[in-house]
């Protein structure tokens, strides 16, 4: 069947989010008297922020989630960018009338402030964030539930991200699923979770449902 409706992850996928979470986590960390190499920070990149800081401290985690979220306010618009031909590949499928979604671990505030700054937020039709839901992704619920408020099939949807997370929940969810090649855990690692495609480029995504380019 034809690919109908589009889900997208939102950190790593479209915005290069990547600096901006490494600052947070490391100052974070710092504030609270643990040391990561930067290797083993971006470790914690994925999963909501309640799982990471609770697996480190559960009577400080909530403290640290209030540390780290008022730093990546702070810093959002020095470090927050959009990856190549983003913006352009939105463009197209919008104008050619696909449904478009994000669905993200991240809170809806961080989302609306990053779509402010790159000035994607007209092309989506919906947003599902962690606030949303109860169970995030890898959990097929966010991306049920995009496509519950889209009125959309998970046989005419599929799911990009740059995170197991995202491939996981939606081949859960029934859709078509796309690692990115951008992740910093690269194509080779997204792979092992049988995503449906792989995307080099963003713009590989308007061959991937049809559209020329």
């Amino acid at each position: 069947m034809m690919i109908k409706t589009i889900l997208f992850d939102f950190d790593g996928t479209l915005v290069d989010t990547n600096e901006l979470i490494y600052h947070s986590f490391a100052y974070t960390f710092k504030k609270f008297g643990y040391s990561f190499s930067k290797e083993e920070i971006m470790q914690f990149n994925g999963p909501p922020l309640a799982q990471t800081f609770s697996k480190l401290n559960p009577e400080l985690a909530d403290d640290m989630i209030r540390t780290y979220r008022e730093h990546n306010h702070k810093y959002h618009e020095q470090y927050v960018k959009l990856f190549p031909n983003v913006k352009e590949t939105l463009e197209v499928l919008k104008e050619k009338g696909f449904e478009l979604g994000v669905v993200t671990a991240k809170m809806r505030e961080g989302v609306e402030l990053g779509m402010e700054i790159t000035g994607i937020g007209p092309y989506f039709d919906t947003i599902v964030t962690i606030d949303d839901v109860i169970h995030p992704k890898p959990h097929p619920e966010p991306v049920k539930k995009a496509l519950e408020r889209l009125d959309a099939e998970p046989e005419t949807a599929i799911m990009v991200g740059d995170n197991y997370h995202d491939i996981v929940a939606g081949n859960k969810a029934g859709t078509k699923t796309a690692g990115v090649a951008w992740s910093l855990r690269g194509k080779e690692y997204l792979k092992k979770f049988n995503p449906t495609y792989i995307l080099d480029d963003m713009t590989d995504l308007l061959t991937i449902v049809g559209v020329a380019r």
